[in-house]
């Protein structure tokens, strides 16, 4: 008698957790106290999962972190010893307990028995915000965490083959050179010698780099230079020019004789052989006030050219890919420039100026959301 009541024990319990699973809820799209409106079977907090609840690791009391990565402890299941393999869904809120992050169901690092997630989100910097976190099971969820208090980070981040910098709170995470100083709005490169060098830990095989710029014009007085660079990338250091992985982004500056066009190069491991061109476009009507997107992407066999006036959704400028071969794009170290260190070719060659940078991206990912 005493083994039949424990089977269906032990029945019940894995039963009760079954219909526990069975049930759904929405989302949160606010913060407000209650994770969702509870459907039937639902716990009081709106949970239909029979989990506990993770305890928040770090961030947490107001916490300001160098880069943002999420920790908590694993949920645990009820009623029962066997394992499920569970998701985690966090969330993040600003000052105003305005939802700025979900990530929905997703897989985070688990090391002993805590998780860990970092969520690629540009938040505002130096903010105070706050996170939870909860175990989701088969489209049942578990209840969520106390909602934890942290400061966003400062800035940026250099993090494997990935380049975060906003230039906001006169901070990056890049290398001054020349004159090259950071202002309110951005880096400003007010000469030839000025730029700013990022050193990848990783090589970007396929991916982006990407920037907003002001100050390009072909009004008097005009963007010095000739066959000026906005941005590059290279292998190492060296002369850019003749580097077996050049690629450097042109806008041809007033003493060009066609000021405003705008044209690429990229070299796929040998300048003997592997030189690309993107086609040259004269591309009138830029505003030195006005802040205009550039992104240069790369796979294996293309490359692409874009700006945008205004926004990364604004009235294109500039919109032209090049075929690249067969080789694939790996300078190894992988170096990364605004504007660009001076060659071979001097100063007109050299960085156009003078121009303002913020929101770089670099990496493999698309590219995120960036504080406005």
């Amino acid at each position: 008698m005493s083994r039949k009541l424990l089977v269906c024990s032990s029945t019940a319990a894995l039963l009760a957790l079954a219909l526990a699973c069975g049930k759904s809820s929405q989302a949160p799209t606010s913060p407000s106290s209650s994770a969702t409106t509870p459907d039937t079977g639902a716990a009081p907090d709106g949970s239909t999962l029979k989990v506990t609840a993770p305890t928040p690791v770090s961030p947490v009391n107001g916490a300001q972190p160098d880069s943002l990565v999420l920790t908590a402890t694993q949920s645990q299941a009820k009623f029962t010893a066997t394992a499920i393999a569970l998701q985690y869904q966090f969330q993040i809120f600003n000052a105003g307990n305005t939802l700025v992050f979900d990530s929905g169901p997703i897989n985070p690092t688990v090391n002993g028995s805590n998780i860990s997630f970092a969520p690629s989100v540009a938040l505002t910097p130096d903010q105070p915000h706050t996170w939870w976190v909860r175990a989701i099971y088969q489209g049942a969820n578990g209840p969520f965490s106390p909602k934890t208090p942290f400061k966003s980070p400062l800035g940026g981040y250099i993090r494997g083959n990935e380049l975060f910098d906003p230039l906001v709170g006169r901070r990056t995470v890049g290398t001054l050179n020349g004159n090259a100083q950071l202002t309110d709005e951005g880096v400003f490169l007010p000469d030839h010698v000025s730029s700013v060098r990022y050193d990848l830990q990783q090589t970007i095989v396929q991916g982006e780099f990407s920037m907003m710029i002001k100050g390009l014009t072909t009004q008097t007085p005009g963007t010095q230079g000739a066959k000026s660079k906005v941005f590059s990338m290279q292998e190492g250091g060296g002369d850019i020019t003749t580097d077996d992985y050049r690629a450097t982004i042109d806008f041809r500056g007033k003493q060009y004789p066609t000021p405003g066009a705008v044209t690429f190069r990229i070299i796929t491991g040998d300048p003997a052989s592997r030189v690309f061109d993107g086609p040259r476009v004269v591309a009138g009507g830029w505003k030195r006030d006005t802040w205009y997107f550039w992104r240069c992407s790369w796979v294996t066999g293309r490359a692409t050219l874009e700006v945008r006036e205004g926004s990364e959704t604004g009235p294109v400028k500039y919109l032209q890919s090049t075929g690249t071969g067969s080789h694939e794009y790996r300078p190894t170290p992988h170096v990364l420039y605004l504007g660009t260190p001076i060659a071979r070719g001097g100063l007109d060659d050299s960085t156009a100026c003078p121009i303002t940078i913020k929101s770089v991206w670099a990496s493999a990912n698309p590219r995120p959301a960036f504080p406005q």
